[in-house]
């Protein structure tokens, strides 16, 4: 009696084990199926390449409105469209053609900074999104601002 229970409990355990082994391999064979029919129906992700991603506007007076305009090249294999671009701060201010740009043609990013109440150092961030492969891309501006005659620096500490 006790052989043949675990004569049974031998066999049961090769015909699920065996079951495992072919259900496993069937998935994998379809995920493998997919991923490839998948990839070939896809054509590769544009890509954004900025001639430079960091402009320095240098010392500018406290006050003023400067801006740069960011060059792009799209070098990726489908065209690429900016769905949004936003400043770090509302002194900065992006604006962008909301056209699609063809793979090997060149866009451009236009970007205001406005320095009123902005002395001394300043680093600002313009965070785009669009359908490149990470999604997000990002340029900044520096500049140092002189601050206007008769007006506190921003040190954190009021002016008493």
């Amino acid at each position: 009696m006790k052989k043949g229970f675990l004569m049974l409990a031998a066999v049961a355990a090769m015909v699920f084990t065996s079951c495992k082994e072919n259900a496993a391999d069937k998935v994998n064979a379809e995920n493998e199926k997919e991923v490839a029919e998948r990839d070939a129906n896809t054509s590769g992700a544009p890509a954004m390449k900025f001639e430079e991603d960091m402009h320095d506007f240098g010392t500018i007076n406290e006050g003023d409105v400067v801006e740069h305009t960011f060059m792009f090249e799209n070098t990726g294999d489908a065209p690429l469209v900016v769905s949004n671009a936003k400043g770090s701060c509302g002194c900065t201010v992006p604006t962008w053609s909301k056209e699609p740009i063809a793979p090997g043609e060149k866009g451009e990013m236009v970007v205001k900074f406005n320095s009123n109440g902005k002395p001394n150092n300043q680093m600002k961030t313009v965070r785009i999104t669009a359908n490149t492969e990470s999604g997000q891309e990002m340029i900044k501006i520096k500049a140092f601002v002189t601050p206007k005659a008769g007006g506190a620096a921003k040190t954190g500490n009021p002016v008493k």
